[in-house]
């Protein structure tokens, strides 16, 4: 290809700059990491359901699973985690509904779970 050197490429190629109202910092820096927990010490299931808390895809209900996992996590009994996991794959708007109390949870999900993850959320709003 005659006369398509990288000079001439690279004058149709701006140099990056930075845009008004691009984040320009960290955001660990300022709020500080998403989980507060290590799953250092933690067995393989308990790692993985830490990980799925934290990671349900809206931010929201990251928060909300997260921050109970963080507190829960290393206490739950085989029975609980069983629960935990059943949560773990509600859809979030559903999850949410029943959390922040717009829906009555439903006889199949309630569980001992459920309601303390309620209870730690009421109890998170009530002191912000």
């Amino acid at each position: 290809m005659r006369g398509h050197d990288n000079r001439e490429v690279a004058l149709y190629i701006p140099l990056a700059r930075p845009r008004p109202g691009f984040c320009r910092f960290r955001y660990d820096e300022i709020f500080g990491a998403m989980t507060e927990r290590s799953s250092d010490g933690l067995d393989e299931r308990r790692r993985k359901l830490l990980f799925r808390a934290w990671r349900r895809g809206v931010r929201e209900m990251d928060l909300i699973v997260g921050r109970f996992a963080d507190a829960h996590i290393a206490a739950l009994d085989a029975r609980s985690l069983d629960d935990f996991e059943r949560l773990i794959e509600v859809p979030n708007a559903d999850l949410y509904a029943w959390v922040s109390g717009a829906q009555a949870v439903p006889q199949s999900h309630d569980s001992t779970v459920l309601r303390q993850l309620i209870a730690f959320h009421q109890h998170a709003e009530a002191t912000r």
